[in-house]
């Protein structure tokens, strides 16, 4: 089977193919999924398009064995999310510590682009106030043009000064230094009321966490005078993601991958994870299970090799408090598209049939082949073989396939 339309590839996504990794181009990547698309088209509907977009929260556990789809998976969903006007973000386990809540906070706040959602929360303001934010223009505040206009008067500054009181600093469900620097931050961007170069970079850099910020200069601005903890990190983020939506956006996704670093007890690497270090992460997913329904506009996708749940002795079992929230989902004997742990393993073996591991050999070996790469072409009595070794191996089906298309299912 060929494919209708083939997008451009490039070397890096090539290379990417190549070691069995996921592609970052987005049309790429959508042409070469199949089998999990009633997976991500149940889960685009039901979450995306309604459940969190009405204001809704969740947290999707994304599991199966090395290689089974879980970061294409997660990845299709985010390029599924930002097409329907989510703020997206993603990183993984390998870069960023995750005991620590307030850096997974950070490492959000950072990829969502504050003064971006801001701009939004101002362009709402203009639209709120019967203005096209359009006529604005770059370079110019929306004071700007009121002055142009002639209506610049002091009932439109009140009706500004009212607007962000009402959206933040009156918003029972935002913190209260978070609300405070949105609405000085925004009217900056508005115009009214004046906000300094110097006023505005420490409000950056305090949103951001910058520890050399000091707490009188916060008190000048009408701020308390509090840092960034992991203790205050949860309630952040909730401010956070409701801030995303009043900014105009739909919501915020938030993919975790690569988190059986959890595992790690190699000596020689950077992300090693004490029994400390991994306890306090479980507390703090455990946490967050527990405040996700306190939150609103925001959905997790956590992405773990299966071990993270099978291994007792340093997995997710050997921390009970977390794991008596989760473990009565693991035991479910069918498939279900609304659990809160999504086992693509158990996805595979419900959705990839033969024609379905046909199809996607087909399309990877017709991207590779036509940026120049030898590959393979799998008869079809043979994917069955291929199935088998899935089957009784500890390597899911698509990095098989992926093998079998470059080296030969004989060497699978």
């Amino acid at each position: 089977m060929q494919m209708s339309t083939q997008p451009s590839v490039s070397d890096t996504d090539i290379r990417l193919l190549r070691d069995g990794e996921v592609p970052e181009d987005a049309g790429l990547l959508k042409s070469l999924t199949v089998g999990t698309e009633q997976l991500s088209d149940f889960l685009s509907e039901q979450y995306l398009r309604t459940y969190i977009a009405e204001g809704g929260s969740k947290i999707k556990f994304i599991t199966g064995r090395s290689g089974s789809g879980k970061t294409h998976f997660s990845r299709v969903m985010l390029h599924e999310a930002y097409e329907q006007n989510y703020r997206t973000v993603r990183f993984s386990a390998k870069d960023i510590w995750l005991h620590d809540f307030r850096e997974i906070y950070l490492e959000i706040l950072k990829q969502c682009d504050i003064e971006l959602v801001l701009e939004g929360c101002a362009r709402q303001i203009i639209l709120e106030m019967g203005y096209d934010p359009s006529e604005v223009g770059q370079g110019r505040t929306f004071m700007d043009l009121l002055s142009e206009k002639g209506e610049a008067d002091p009932i439109a500054r009140g009706e500004i000064r009212g607007i962000l009181r009402k959206m933040f600093t009156r918003n029972p469900l935002l913190d209260n230094n978070f609300a405070c620097c949105c609405s000085l931050l925004t009217g900056g961007i508005l115009g009214h009321p004046v906000l300094e170069t110097a006023s505005r970079d420490l409000l950056l850099r305090f949103l951001h966490g910058d520890k050399t910020v000091k707490l009188t200069q916060l008190r000048a601005l009408g701020l308390s005078p509090s840092r960034i903890t992991k203790f205050n990190a949860r309630n952040l983020l909730r401010s956070l993601a409701e801030v995303v939506h009043l900014g105009g956006f739909t919501g915020l996704l938030v993919m975790i991958d690569d988190m059986e670093m959890l595992l790690n007890r190699s000596g020689g690497s950077v992300m090693k994870y004490t029994k400390l270090r991994r306890e306090d992460t479980y507390e703090s997913i455990r946490q967050l299970i527990d405040d996700i329904d306190s939150m609103h506009y925001i959905m997790f996708l956590l992405c773990f090799d299966r071990e993270l749940m099978d291994n007792d002795s340093y997995g997710m079992k050997s921390y009970q408090a977390l794991w008596m929230r989760i473990q009565n989902e693991v035991v479910s004997v069918r498939f279900n598209k609304f659990a809160d742990i999504l086992d693509l393993d158990r996805c595979a073996e419900e959705f990839f049939t033969d024609e379905t591991l046909e199809e996607m050999a087909e399309r990877l070996g017709t991207v590779l082949e036509q940026a120049g790469v030898p590959v393979r072409r799998i008869p079809a009595e043979n994917m069955k073989q291929i199935r088998e070794q899935a089957v009784y191996g500890s390597i899911g089906l698509p990095y098989l396939v992926n093998r079998a298309v470059q080296e030969g299912e004989e060497n699978v």
